[in-house]
């Protein structure tokens, strides 16, 4: 099983978005992903996708966030993260994770952040950010804290930064944070 990731051609999106809304069942997270790769205020950011044989498999996306209390650090949010469903649990979400990872980490990046779930993420390093003083951009129901997570690039940085994420405008909206 060979896996190839690349930021995906421009002439691909309707693969992406047909991508995500198989893997979800549903048009609103392929929405989200389409206005995040139009959205000016999710910029600079990193789209992936992952091919098997040829095949859009996989996608994930990267986009620029905020610390509200501290300038010059460099943050992504990670959102979404999809993968086929006859393609799941052949390890496509993790290489397209460490991809980015490793591509965010390259460019600088100090913090990155997920509200995904939480026995999925923290395989990647991912620990529950409330707890560590960094608040979504929206409350998080206590019975879900810990799928809000984030994972330091750059050592020194976890217990010395707090505050506020402030993400992409499209992405900035309470439906968007229930996880």
């Amino acid at each position: 099983m060979t896996i190839e990731i690349r930021e995906p051609l421009a002439s691909e999106l309707e693969s992406v978005l047909s991508l995500h809304r198989a893997a979800f069942g549903a048009d609103d997270v392929a929405d989200l992903t389409r206005d995040l790769l139009g959205d000016p205020s999710a910029r600079p950011l990193l789209s992936l996708l992952a091919f098997m044989d040829g095949r859009a498999v996989g996608h994930i996306l990267f986009t620029t966030a905020h610390l509200d209390s501290e300038n010059g650090l460099s943050v992504s949010i990670l959102a979404p993260l999809a993968v086929l469903p006859d393609y799941q649990n052949r390890g496509i979400g993790g290489e397209l994770v460490n991809a980015g990872l490793e591509a965010l980490s390259n460019a600088g990046a100090d913090l990155v952040f997920v509200l995904g779930h939480p026995g999925y993420y923290p395989r990647f390093g991912f620990q529950p950010a409330g707890r560590l003083g960094l608040d979504a951009p929206f409350p998080i129901p206590e019975k879900n804290a810990d799928a809000w997570m984030v994972l330091a690039l750059k050592a020194g940085l976890i217990g010395n930064v707090s505050g506020r994420i402030e993400c992409a405008d499209k992405l900035n909206q309470p439906e968007h944070w229930r996880e």
